[in-house]
């Protein structure tokens, strides 16, 4: 049999018994990262019959013998490095070819981030669509949120803290000013969810900095969100002028909205005038 067994996302307390059981009794370990899982049995006390690695630049060649090993009759257990097997990673290649043989699968559940960033977020938890992590380069990136905009569900992907301005931004630019939950260190010391809309979020970050940690972003549904048009104009210009200069409140504000800075600047000169 198969066995799917969810590891902790942080907290070692939500490592269920059954789990560590089902580990201790399997006669292979097929882990994301032998070294991250080893670290893991070790520090709750687990010892496991062995290990392999089983991840996406080697899931191709290395489930075609989990099979053999699995038709001969041993029990496997699949773990990633964090939370539930098959969330953004290539278990779903090994339940397949399982299901393809008739051999026996089951799920040790536990914890999982994108159900508990969802929880945690208070946004609609009815219908949602998880992406996973967005493209690294832009144009990849964009192009996902262009695909991801009109769809009428809570949006849930995985960023990156360093990346987190440039994609609320471009998250803003084209989907408009959303609420957005930015979840991170889920059951960890330092667990926080930061809710806002996305123009703020970006103000935020921009004074406080980007935060450490594995990021889970919750965006409110394409049909309760704010196109781009309608942006707080006033508050936005209010934050960077007379600060700086209207072509450098221009920049500044380009970088948050998404927007050119020739538009940005025209909004803040009709504001002024009016003003």
């Amino acid at each position: 049999m198969l066995y799917l067994v969810a590891t902790p996302i942080g907290n070692l307390g939500d490592f269920s018994e059954r789990a560590k059981q089902t580990l201790q009794s399997v006669d292979l370990v097929a882990c994301e990262d032998t070294r991250t899982s080893l670290s893991l049995f070790k520090l709750l006390g687990i010892k496991v019959k062995a290990t392999t690695a089983y991840h996406d630049h080697n899931a191709t060649t290395v489930y075609p013998k989990l099979i053999k090993k699995l038709q001969a009759g041993q029990n496997i257990a699949l773990v990633s490095d964090a939370g539930t097997p098959l969330i953004s990673d290539p278990g779903y290649k090994l339940v397949h070819a399982c299901r393809e043989q008739n051999i026996p699968v089951t799920t040790i559940p536990g914890a999982n981030a994108v159900l508990s960033a969802l929880q945690l977020s208070g946004l609609p938890s009815n219908r949602f669509f998880f992406q996973g992590f967005l493209p690294p380069k832009s144009g990849a990136r964009q192009k996902v949120l262009q695909e991801l905009a009109s769809i009428h569900a809570t949006l849930i992907v995985y960023e990156t803290s360093n990346r987190l301005i440039q994609t609320l931004t471009e998250i803003l630019h084209i989907m408009g000013n959303r609420q957005v939950a930015v979840v991170r260190e889920i059951t960890k010391k330092f667990e926080e969810t930061k809710i806002a809309t996305i123009q703020n979020l970006i103000q935020f970050y921009r004074a406080q900095g980007e935060p450490k940690g594995e990021l889970v972003l919750v965006i409110e549904a394409a049909q309760n969100a704010h196109p781009a048009q309608e942006l707080d104009w006033p508050a936005l210009i209010q934050s960077v002028r007379p600060k700086y200069a209207p072509k450098q409140a221009a920049q500044i504000l380009s970088e948050q909205t998404g927007l050119k800075k020739n538009e940005v600047y025209q909004k803040i000169l009709e504001y002024e005038k009016k003003n």
